[in-house]
């Protein structure tokens, strides 16, 4: 009987809850609708309100004021309707599910307790006065997360509040029903979290804030440290909890800080459509996305080819020379460590003072000033200063000397003929200048040559414009032979660098040099390029940048990490990773951005060893592969175990992926099939899409929608499916023991079932 009064009382504080949120929905509404009309009737009638005067200076400032302060009245309006919108968005997700708990906590010194009902965004009453829901991310909040029934405490901006936390209720309301309800004297309730987990994936990522942990709350929360990195194993919840961290940072900071301040580099374009839907679902503008390599492409994809990071994966993934397979691994790895950077300080010490390259400035196929003359122009400062404030004199210099030649060009016989072709609009141009200027007048009697002369000092002036646009971006500087002639070993400066340089340099100068030839700058060249550009030309900086957030971290290299923390001076970092899902192969002899000591005294490391995403027995068997002793904790949910078909050939192969394929269709949502490669996947795409109905993902898919998908292994980075096909997990096709965090990877991409298929023996991982 106690249990069915609770449950009425619950039912009966829902409706209650539903009738307020529907009642400021409406009110909202048309508020809505008096801003947007207001905008309009401004709009229609903004020249009337306003006298436009230009008679006197006086009569100028008065118009530029009026105009400014309709401007001002207009914006008021539609800023005020854009944030009723946002606003009617969140009552609308209220009204599916207005809060998931319920605690009772009773304040020191206190006789009342105080009923707390927690869900996605703050609710006051009708007069604004009193919380009815608080949102999840309310400093009293945090107890949820943090306490089962018994002493609690949190922390506000001024002191910290202790008390008894009395109860502990979880909700599951779906729209706007109340489906069940417990007390739980557990961190989370297992009954809720086996809810949502249980659930099919869909195509994006889930914002499941009712089911965080005491260990993730601590992540979100965690404002101490200026690093804060997070390691946590496949399926912990990095990404969900990165993201809720986000949404944490815009509630507590949200006077000092807005989502346009916040960026999260991604792995790839699809990682980032598959999560760009969680922030708007906790209520919050999205954040800014940025693969690595797209900020390569923005510095340096006009100038050169670009090696992608997937290009360089395909490569060495199907090398099957392995002289060439070695060679290729030392120099990627070589050029993504610290010694790497330290050996670019050194060279940029050198080029203070000798070997910094220029190139000659051409005009009509004439060198009008040699690079000799800029070398000997850069040299001939003190070498105390730095080499990008020489550089700066040296443009001021180039300035001035294209101004003297664009003087002496304006009598030459090119300008003569340019000036007879040209058409009427540009002398009816030349002349109406001339009449602004005062040089034409009754008394005047060389019109024609003064037209003559301004013609061509137009014609000059744009032929030399685009040389004037190349000084002021300091393209003079020769960057690409600037970074090639360190590779030479025929230049003096391997001799003086020698002591710096690895006992492979050969071998590397020898597979650097064929591609700088051809102005290809390959993935591992990229972040050292641009740290000696801006090392020569001046640092690229971004302070509007607050935070930072860096997922799949494991895949980045410390030299990147060097680019990205000179590049947003002022951000704290968020750095989010799992040591074994590493599959990029320049942090295979580096040590991880997961390593504190890349970061000095400001990191702190938080460990995350429990997974939520896989069922116990796909869990099991993932762990096994790892063959290093790590410890995984399952949740306990359970499925069917793992299976492991070997079959004598690819056609045996395609018909039992086929099959089972149908089979899984019928209960999920997103299966994938997923491959080494992506030349794998085409070769399977042309034998399964005549079969099933199956999308070919690469690196040009944006986004993905439910169904088959076919992708290779690093593509699914960070994603989920319900289940997971591997495409011929074979010891022929799974050789290398470097590739084994890479099957890894892949297998833990499972939610509910995993299925393993092999042609003849099994790759050693599964032995």
């Amino acid at each position: 009987m106690e249990n069915q009064n609770e449950w009425l009382e619950e039912k009966h504080h829902l409706e209650q809850s539903l009738n307020l949120i529907d009642h400021k929905k409406n009110e909202l509404l048309l508020k809505e609708k008096s801003f947007k009309e207001n905008a309009v009737a401004l709009k229609k009638t903004f020249w009337n309100d306003v006298r436009v005067n230009l008679d006197t200076a006086e009569d100028v400032d008065e118009t530029f004021f009026a105009i400014k302060q309709q401007v001002e009245l207009l914006s008021g309006s539609e800023l005020a309707q854009q944030r009723a919108i946002q606003n009617v968005k969140v009552y609308e997700r209220l009204q599916q599910s207005p809060y998931f708990a319920r605690i009772d906590f009773l304040q020191d010194g206190q006789q009342d307790p105080l009923k707390i009902y927690i869900g996605v965004a703050t609710l006051l009453d009708e007069q604004d006065e009193n919380i009815v829901i608080y949102d999840w991310r309310a400093p009293i909040s945090s107890m949820y997360y943090d306490y089962t029934p018994g002493k609690a405490s949190y922390d506000t901006t001024a002191e910290e509040i202790h008390g008894e936390m009395l109860l502990k209720r979880q909700f599951i309301i779906k729209n706007g029903q109340l489906q069940s309800m417990f007390n739980t004297g557990l961190t989370i309730g297992d009954d809720l979290l086996l809810d949502i987990l249980a659930q099919n994936a869909n195509e994006h990522i889930r914002s499941i804030v009712a089911t965080i942990q005491a260990e993730q709350n601590k992540i979100i929360r965690h404002i101490q440290s200026r690093y804060l990195i997070v390691e946590g194993v496949a399926g912990s919840g990095k990404t969900a909890v990165a993201l809720q961290r986000v949404a944490y940072l815009l509630y507590r900071y949200r006077n000092e800080m807005t989502a346009d301040q916040i960026l999260l580099i991604t792995p790839n374009q699809l990682f980032n459509q598959y999560v760009h839907t969680v922030l708007p679902d906790l209520g919050e503008d999205n954040m800014q996305q940025l693969t690595f390599i797209e900020y390569v492409e923005k510095r340096l994809g006009r100038q050169f080819k670009l090696e992608y990071p997937y290009e360089q994966l395909e490569d060495l993934l199907t090398e099957k020379d392995e002289a060439h397979y070695q060679t290729k691994l030392s120099s990627i790895s070589y050029k993504a460590s610290l010694a790497y950077k330290h050996l670019m300080d050194q060279y940029v010490s050198y080029l203070s003072n000798k070997g910094l390259l220029f190139k000659n400035i051409v005009f009509r196929g004439e060198r009008i000033i040699t690079a000799q003359e800029i070398t000997e122009y850069f040299y001939s400062f003190p070498s105390t200063m730095s080499i990008p404030n020489r550089l700066q004199f040296v443009k001021e210099w180039l300035l001035q000397q294209l101004t003297k030649f664009e003087k002496a060009e304006r009598t030459k016989e090119w300008v003569e003929e340019a000036t007879e072709l040209l058409d009427k609009e540009d002398y009816s141009k030349s002349y109406s200048e001339l009449l602004y200027e005062g040089r034409y007048t009754e008394n005047s009697f060389d019109d024609l040559d003064q037209e003559r002369q301004k013609l061509a000092r137009q014609i000059v002036k744009k032929y030399f414009k685009p040389l004037r646009n190349s000084v002021h971006q300091l393209k003079f500087v020769h960057m690409l032979g600037t970074y090639r002639q360190l590779f030479d070993l025929n230049n003096p400066i391997t001799k003086d660098l020698q002591h710096r340089m690895p006992n492979d340099w050969e071998d590397i100068c020898q597979q650097t040099l064929p591609n700088l030839a051809k102005r290809f700058i390959a993935y591992e060249d990229a972040a050292p390029f641009l740290y000696l550009q801006d090392k020569i030309e001046g640092q690229q900086t971004n302070t509007m940048i607050h935070h930072v957030l860096i997922d799949e971290a494991q895949d980045y290299s410390p030299f990147q990490l060097t680019v990205l923390q000179q590049l947003f001076p002022k951000a704290r970092m968020t750095i989010l990773g799992d040591g074994h899902q590493t599959i990029h192969p320049h942090t295979f002899d580096n040590p991880s951005l997961l390593d504190p000591q890349l970061y000095g005294e400001q990191a702190e490391k938080m460990i995350l060893t429990k997974s939520y995403r896989s069922t116990k027995q796909i869990i099991q068997l993932t762990a096994k592969i790892l063959n290093d002793g790590s410890e995984v904790e399952a949740f306990n949910r359970t499925g069917p175990e793992p299976s492991i078909t070997v079959v004598p050939n690819e056609l045996e192969l395609i018909d039992e992926i086929t099959q089972n394929i149908h089979h899984l269709s019928a209960k999920f949502e997103t299966i994938a099939v997923i491959c080494k490669t992506a030349a794998e996947c085409s070769a399977v795409y042309g034998q399964l899409s005549n079969q099933v109905d199956i999308q070919l993902i690469n690196h040009n898919t944006k986004q993905f929608k439910k169904g088959i998908l076919l992708l290779p292994a690093y593509m699914a980075k960070g994603i989920e499916f319900d289940a997971v096909l591997i495409y011929n997990a074979s010891a022929a096709n799974y050789a290398k023991e470097n590739e084994r965090y890479y099957f890894y990877t892949a297998c833990t991409r499972a939610m509910h079932e995993l299925h393993i298929y092999s042609i003849n023996k099994l790759t050693h991982f599964l032995q």
